[in-house]
């Protein structure tokens, strides 16, 4: 009998070998053949799944994008409006090891898009994702009465986004002068600057 394979799990595998290949040599050395070779199937084989290697990073970007989701979602909205929406936002920092990983394979990545027509779609689809989550979550902050209302949303948004891109980047680059503890301690210096005193 034949053996039956799971096409969905073996492209989800092909991906995390091209994370792992990506954040060990870098961007440059993610060819197709590379990746064949951390996932230990032919180059053929590999082709199988993806027709190409643009087709192979955006796929791999997008599993990058549908984890940080289920987290997110995952989390629990009780207690002070405060500490839920740190919570939220500390999810989209590199924090943790899982929470950087992404971080460096998404910012290779969005490098990479900037000259790869075929990629440009999906970063742009998950900037205006992110941008349209965190304006959603100022609204609905609004709404419960915890930030002031006349907080200028358009102008917030922007700012809030920005910090939140700066940070992650710090904490890629730079490591060592920015602690998980003093990016958590940034964010909340700034959530507090828009939130009414609980």
């Amino acid at each position: 009998m034949p053996k039956i394979v799971d096409h969905e799990k073996q492209r989800k595998m092909i991906a995390e070998a091209t994370w792992r290949v990506i954040m060990r040599d870098g961007l440059e050395k993610a060819t197709v053949r590379n990746i064949a070779k951390e996932t230990g199937i032919s180059v053929g084989s590999l082709r199988h799944y993806f027709a190409s290697q643009s087709e192979l990073l955006a796929f791999s970007m997008q599993l990058v994008s549908e984890r940080v989701k289920e987290r997110m979602s995952a989390l629990p909205v009780s207690g002070p409006p405060l500490e839920a929406v740190k919570r939220f936002l500390c999810e989209l920092l590199p924090l943790t090891d899982e929470t950087r990983k992404e971080m460096e394979v998404w910012l290779a990545f969005t490098q990479k898009a900037l000259w790869d027509k075929e990629l440009q779609p999906l970063s742009k689809q998950v900037y205006e994702e992110l941008r349209s989550g965190i304006r959603s979550l100022l609204e609905a902050l609004i709404r419960l009465g915890a930030v002031n209302p006349n907080v200028p949303i358009e102008m917030e948004t922007e700012r809030l986004y920005a910090l939140i891109d700066g940070l992650a980047m710090h904490g890629i680059m730079q490591p060592h002068q920015l602690s998980s503890q003093e990016i958590e301690a940034v964010i909340d210096y700034h959530l507090r600057s828009i939130f009414y005193e609980t």
